[in-house]
């Protein structure tokens, strides 16, 4: 039996508990889904669920399997399809959800660029910081910037985004500039709800590592609030370059802490596990690994 279609059928199982869902979603019989599981397991070597009349839910070794299979599916996916010279225009809606401040800034333009190049296609952007289902929402993709990725997704990295630590010449004036990361403990620090909340992280000069907590009285899930409150003499934030670097340029802001370096981030696309992906989502993902490539400021 194919392995990549049996690893798809148990991801399948395991995203949608229950083996009915899964068949319907792969648009196979049950009887298939079970010969697929059955072959699974005796790949593996163990049994990978508990079969409960309710729901399924994975055992041990069921774990440690489906973080294998997604890691295969995401191999099988990032191979580039080889096209045929008669082959079909890339067509279709694309579902993509992200927050705003990367939807405003980076991927209104990108966006722009991949319909140019594919006229037949069309995208809708879903503006939402929080963690979607990509399932249960009908999401196609949805591009996360973080460096705490979960194992157990399905996801390509299309990127680095690097960050800038910034204040307003109002709040610099009132409390000082810091010089060294430490000393970032003593300003008001501006931070993000679900990430990065009381650890911001450099590079010195010499390229040695320096992790330092942070505090303050605010905090959002959305660059733009940080932004915008960065602006008004808040505190200090945290911002990716791209979303702060128009305030740099106009004095509305001040890039502090020249000699270090922020830790990047990747920036990923996440995905459901198809055995065969859309051709347009396909396209999409090699477009905006092109896009990200370049500097985004």
């Amino acid at each position: 039996m194919d392995r990549i279609t049996a690893a798809e059928v148990f991801v399948e199982i395991a995203d949608r508990g229950s083996m009915a869902a899964a068949a319907d979603a792969l648009d196979m019989s049950r009887a298939m889904v079970t010969r697929y599981l059955a072959q699974m397991e005796r790949w593996a070597g163990a049994r990978l669920l508990h079969r409960t009349t309710r729901r399924l839910s994975l055992t041990a070794a069921g774990e440690q399997a489906l973080a294998r299979c997604r890691g295969m599916l995401a191999f099988a996916a990032d191979m580039p399809a080889l096209p045929a010279d008669d082959a079909s225009p890339v067509r279709g809606l694309l579902r993509v959800a992200c927050a705003q401040s990367l939807a405003e800034v980076v991927l209104a333009p990108a966006m722009t660029a991949f319909l140019r190049r594919h006229p037949l296609t069309a995208v809708d952007l879903r503006i939402d910081a929080r963690a979607v289902n990509l399932v249960e929402e009908r999401i196609d993709v949805a591009i996360r910037i973080t460096n705490d990725l979960d194992p157990n997704l399905i996801a390509r990295r299309l990127g680095e985004c690097a960050s800038v630590v910034c204040a307003s010449p109002a709040y610099l004036a009132e409390h000082g500039t810091p010089t060294q990361p430490d000393a970032l403990t003593a300003h008001n620090c501006l931070t993000y709800s679900y990430f990065g909340r009381s650890l911001w992280e450099f590079s010195d000069p010499a390229g040695e590592h320096i992790g330092v907590p942070v505090g303050g009285n605010l905090s959002a899930n959305e660059a733009h609030v940080l932004l915008a409150a960065a602006e008004h003499g808040a505190g200090i934030a945290m911002q990716p370059w791209y979303a702060a670097n128009a305030s740099i340029q106009a004095g509305r802001l001040v890039a502090l802490l020249p000699g270090y370096t922020v830790k990047s981030l990747g920036i990923h696309a996440i995905f459901q596990s198809h055995r065969q992906m859309p051709p347009a989502l396909r396209a999409m993902l090699d477009f905006l690994v092109e896009w990200f490539a370049q500097p985004l400021v």
